[in-house]
């Protein structure tokens, strides 16, 4: 009795390790299944689209609204473009975030201006999609920020598309070096994008050999950018750290990206 008795324990303290180990290898391919297949965050690092989204929000990016394709993954494996699953065609005025072309590493975030036959130039630092001008409708001055903690005078601006669509857009200077492009008509299984901070943006106005996007194939598309989740201003790195937390931008906490 004795010796089945002591055989015994150790069977039953196995299989409550096993059966531990089972849930716990079920918790992380459930976390890496939503991840891949539902949403995912990622973190904006430069003031390319201010002042839409600034420099230390955390943004949701929502996958399902294109379909998948191997950009879509939660971890970056080099493997051959098939196509994308569940396709769909991001909308005009639509903010995405895609795998930069140049470094399939990099995740980027711009806004879609331009879908496949839509022929878009800027114009003296307007844009024009089939020669049909975006609206511009002054919006004050507002402050455009950089990494380092810094930030200058930007004129704000209520960009209208021309399927209606309305969002912020910021202009530093006239007659910047991306105000007047020639007319570029976006070829099938591609996108052109802009950053809504339109003098400092390398966006599909910039040549991706210039250190742009270029025209963006669709199939580098991870998702659309849905949701601030928090946000946090990075120039509260050179304050004291008893002062980082008022450093939250609570006011941009669970805030829909538009």
């Amino acid at each position: 009795m004795s010796v089945e008795k002591v055989t015994a324990a150790p069977k039953r303290k196995s299989s409550g390790w096993a059966g531990q180990l089972m849930q716990l290898a079920g918790i992380v391919a459930a976390v890496f299944i939503a991840k891949g297949a539902l949403a995912e965050p990622f973190y904006v690092p430069s003031g390319s689209m201010e002042p839409t989204l600034l420099i230390g929000d955390a943004l949701l990016a929502s996958k399902f609204p294109y379909g998948y394709g191997t950009s879509s993954l939660p971890i970056q494996i080099n493997l051959p473009e098939t196509g994308r699953v569940f396709a769909e065609m991001p909308k005009q005025g639509d903010v995405v975030v895609f795998r930069w072309p140049g470094d399939r590493s990099q995740a980027w975030v711009k806004r879609v201006v331009g879908l496949p036959g839509d022929r878009i130039q800027m114009r003296q630092g307007q844009l024009f999609i089939n020669d049909r001008p975006a609206e511009l409708k002054p919006d004050g001055v507002g402050a455009a920020e950089d990494d380092n903690g810094g930030s200058e005078p930007a004129y704000r601006y209520v960009e209208t598309l021309p399927n209606g669509v309305s969002h912020l857009i910021f202009k530093m200077r006239d007659n910047g070096p991306l105000d007047n492009t020639p007319e570029v008509k976006v070829p099938a299984g591609h996108l052109f994008v802009l950053g809504d901070n339109r003098d400092n943006s390398a966006d599909s106005r910039v040549p991706l050999r210039s250190g742009g996007v270029g025209l963006l194939p669709v199939d580098n598309l991870v998702g659309r950018a849905d949701a601030v989740l928090g946000s946090w201003d990075l120039g509260m790195r050179g304050q004291p750290v008893w002062t980082w937390l008022s450093g939250f931008r609570l006011a941009r906490f669970f805030t829909a990206v538009r």
